[in-house]
């Protein structure tokens, strides 16, 4: 009797000292770094709500500087380059890369000039298109038209139009300044986080009252934004591996969203390329 009380005694603290003793923690996998590039379109297509007009990117005194601006953003050393061009899935092969030469010379692009630039200088074997647009019966990502008119409609063309003015101030100040900074200098305000979350919430923040509880455009904006940028986030998520360090290069309207998806999509964090861009400017200024 005692010699079996004492058998359970001695498994009960077997089993106490299993349960207590951890199991070999299984090692998290690497986690994936994002450096956004938020930019104006270096070759602007007209499309956004206000157009920045660039200088010509290919003369000879901004070629030096974006190869400057290239040189320096390489020193972090992406393993993977995604830029702002709809390319077939699923491999999102951006096929222009390979003739790299003629497409330098030719193409004003900041996916080209920069992201190009940068994947050569590092030997990529390829680089990432990402974008996402509305192919046939799919919703309009940015329904900027049905909102105007609704606010047309319903008196509310003053909250569009105060918006709008902010939006153009910003543009015509910065558009004044351009010729004097370098390419570096110039993405400082498309990079720099407090200006990207103070536009963006005043912007499309902004607009979410235009409706009336029924018809609800801002809100609807909003919410088909949000969705563009997210299918973005995910065409690049299948590109991207553990420890990938990814240089994404995108339209800074875009940058606020790309922004918080890195920061808490699981497996990711954010980059800032902020220091990057000071640098670059510094090291062009020593080039004058």
């Amino acid at each position: 009797m005692e010699m079996t009380m004492l058998k359970q005694m001695l498994i009960a603290a077997i089993g106490v000292i299993a349960f207590a003793t951890p199991l070999p923690a299984q090692e998290a996998p690497p986690t994936t770094q994002v450096m956004v590039l938020g930019s104006y379109h270096f070759s602007n297509p007209g499309l956004d709500a206000v157009n920045l007009e660039a200088d010509d990117v290919l003369s000879e005194r901004r070629q030096r500087e974006i190869q400057i601006l290239a040189e320096t953003l390489a020193e972090w050393r992406p393993t993977k380059i995604v830029v702002e061009r709809v390319v077939p899935a699923p491999t999102f092969l951006d096929s222009r890369y390979a003739d790299y030469e003629k497409s330098l010379a030719t193409l004003r692009g900041e996916d080209v000039q920069i992201g190009y630039r940068v994947a050569k200088m590092l030997d990529h074997p390829a680089v990432y298109g990402f974008d996402e647009q509305p192919q046939g019966d799919e919703p309009d990502y940015f329904p900027m038209g049905p909102l105007m008119e609704f606010a047309k409609e319903n008196d509310q063309q003053n909250v569009v139009a105060g918006l709008m003015a902010i939006v153009e101030a910003k543009m015509a100040e910065e558009q004044a300044a351009m010729e004097g900074r370098s390419i570096a200098a110039n993405l400082l305000m498309h990079n720099d986080p407090e200006v990207l979350t103070s536009m963006h919430d005043r912007l499309y923040y902004g607009l979410i009252e235009i409706g009336d509880g029924e018809d609800q455009p801002g809100a609807v904006l909003n919410a088909m934004w949000y969705m563009r940028n997210a299918k973005m986030f995910a065409k690049m998520d299948m590109v991207a591996e553990p420890g990938d360090r990814v240089l994404m290069i995108v339209g800074s309207g875009h940058a606020t969203w790309m922004r918080h998806f890195a920061q808490r999509t699981p497996g990711y964090s954010l980059v800032e390329s902020y220091p990057y861009l000071e640098l670059a400017d510094a090291r062009s200024a020593d080039t004058e």
